[in-house]
């Protein structure tokens, strides 16, 4: 395959790895033997568990697992927010080479009846008594909660569990991370315990001193980003708070006081929409501006970095740095918090590569930019089209199940990410574009269009459907109706209206996926999408952009501009 290839080997090879005898547990070893007084993961009381607490903690619960018949290899899935005893759990869970299948909070019923089936659970964790109810409607067993578990585990660590530790490898299976497919079928992503220690210790090594410091983690740990940003922190020996959601954010951060975060779009927006109740608009305006020419300009002068403004109040004080993923982000954000002191350092990445690819470094931020790659990594452009291609020791080795058929890498050990983009003679990669037609909304949320648009479409008044939200705050959807079977309808319904009856399909539709991933607004449009408009194409398939042209109008109706609130 001709690509271009930046192979700098400060970043394609000298990376962070495992010996091939080690486990991602050893972060959690090494760590208590290193800095056992350090203080590391916090709950929600804000008291600190020490490195060494936590590996006692974690081998505790480990025993208890072991004790219920929890083996090396058995699936065990976890639902729940994002809190210490889930970070805790992961670590016990893969301490006894387990494997942790992670299950979205806010997932519909049927996408958990899938992820119990496919990844053959034998084992099942909830919060509360409401999920482990989830759980078991989906096909779950026994259900085990948070809580029984922590009792379980105060009795005697296994005599064992050293040995069983040890006889965890590298490149064992650690995660089953579900993401979905183009067909809208959500694919378990094998995850090694190789893939995440390499994406989660080059991540803090690429980063610099970064993680020496304190962070609040409110990313889910359902999802692999927050799972990485987890063991980035256990690796770097951070102080890490846990909250449940992003919302619970925004009012933490002037007692916990981070000195960096890791978050994604749709947080930062939440939090500037906030900052702003604090500020005038000519305030906003003047640290926009001041905080672009900084990024345009490294050293140029105006930004408002004194602890002493309202914003850095807000934000604790000591937020320096701020690693964004997900999914794009506004360059009028970045100049915002970059006009307060706040560094967001851009990342890409994707879950067959434990989510890590690459990120910025402090100081090193281009705007429009996702950073360079991290330690370890090799980044490609595919000569033929363009697409971005990864390789590394973070890149999954394939899928679990029903997609066990399937491989998203080549012949030549490339993983082919379905996202075009150009890298500069730097090493600076640029995403472009969406070779696959999965959307990605600006809260990072995954959405296949195309179960969502099949299902509409089975409505007799409706000819086509396109699904949009790609980089946007929720999911609507343009709607066409069959010419025909409109008029039968009316002269049936001469009262009624066809928008209500168009909206029961979006309600059936929207059974089928999570609240982030369902139809908020649609919008009946004229005409239809024909191959003869140049729509479709000639197997009937979606022309995606070109639709968006012709109905932008439409669009705009659906995502109006209002004035932010104060």
């Amino acid at each position: 395959m001709n690509t271009v290839t930046f192979t700098d080997k400060s970043f394609a090879e000298n990376g962070v790895d495992l010996a091939d005898t080690a486990s991602l547990y050893s972060m959690i070893s090494a760590a208590a033997a290193e800095s056992p007084q350090r203080d590391s993961l916090c709950g929600p009381d804000g008291v600190p568990l020490t490195c060494a607490e936590v590996d006692l903690r974690a081998r505790a619960l480990a025993s208890a697992l072991a004790a219920r018949g929890v083996r090396a290899g058995d699936r065990v899935a976890i639902l729940g927010p994002t809190r210490l005893e889930w970070a805790l759990l992961d670590c016990a869970v893969l301490a006894l080479g387990a494997v942790v299948v992670p299950v979205y909070p806010t997932s519909s019923h049927a996408q958990i009846t899938h992820i119990l089936s496919d990844s053959g659970s034998a084992f099942f964790v909830a919060e509360t008594e409401v999920d482990a109810e989830r759980l078991r409607a989906a096909g779950a067993g026994e259900v085990w909660t948070f809580e029984r578990i922590e009792e379980w585990s105060r009795g005697a660590i296994a005599d064992d569990l050293a040995a069983t530790i040890a006889a965890v490898r590298a490149d064992d299976l650690a995660m089953l991370v579900y993401t979905s497919g183009t067909t809208g079928v959500s694919k378990g992503c094998l995850i090694t315990h190789r893939n995440m220690f390499v994406a989660a210790a080059n991540t803090v090594v690429r980063t610099g001193k970064m993680f020496d410091g304190t962070t609040v983690h409110a990313l889910p740990l359902s999802h692999v980003f927050g799972q990485t940003i987890l063991f980035a922190c256990l690796y770097g020996h951070s102080r890490t708070h846990l909250l449940p959601s992003i919302p619970d954010l925004v009012p933490a951060l002037p007692k916990l006081r981070p000195t960096f975060l890791a978050l994604i779009p749709y947080a930062l927006e939440k939090i500037r929409k906030h900052c702003r109740t604090l500020l005038t608009d000519e305030q906003e305006d003047a640290a926009v501006r001041a905080g672009l020419a900084a990024l345009r300009e490294p050293g140029a002068s105006g930004a408002l970095t004194s602890v002493d403004n309202p914003v850095a109040r807000a934000l604790g004080g000591q937020l320096r740095f701020v690693i964004s993923g997900g999914a794009s982000l506004d360059d009028s954000t970045v100049g915002f918090y970059a006009g307060f002191g706040v560094e967001l350092l851009n990342c890409y990445g994707l879950t067959e590569s434990a989510t890590a690819v690459t990120v910025s470094a402090a100081g090193t931020n281009r705007l429009g930019t996702v950073g360079r790659p991290i330690p370890g990594t090799a980044v490609a452009i595919a000569a033929e089209d363009g697409e971005v291609l990864v390789g590394g020791g973070h890149v999954s080795p394939g899928y679990w199940g029903g997609a066990a058929d399937q491989t998203a890498v080549d012949a030549e050990g490339w993983l082919h990410t379905g996202d075009l983009g150009t890298l500069d003679a730097d090493g600076y990669l640029r995403i472009v574009g969406r070779k696959k037609e999965i959307l990605v909304t600006s809260g990072g949320k995954n959405v296949a269009p195309t179960p969502l648009e099949d299902r509409v479409r089975l409505h007799p008044l409706v000819s086509n459907c396109m699904v949009l939200g790609d980089g946007r705050s929720y999911v609507t959807a343009l709607i066409t109706l069959d010419a025909a079977r409109l008029a039968e309808w009316r002269t049936r319904h001469p009262d009624a209206d066809p928008h209500d009856a168009v909206e029961s399909a979006v309600a059936e539709a929207n059974s089928l996926v999570s609240r982030a991933e369902s139809i908020r607004a649609f919008r009946i449009v004229e005409g239809d999408f024909t191959v003869e408009a140049g729509l479709l194409t000639s197997s009937r398939k979606l022309r995606r952009n070109v639709i968006a042209e012709a109905y932008a109008a439409d669009i705009d109706q659906l995502y109006p501009v209002s004035a932010p609130a104060r």
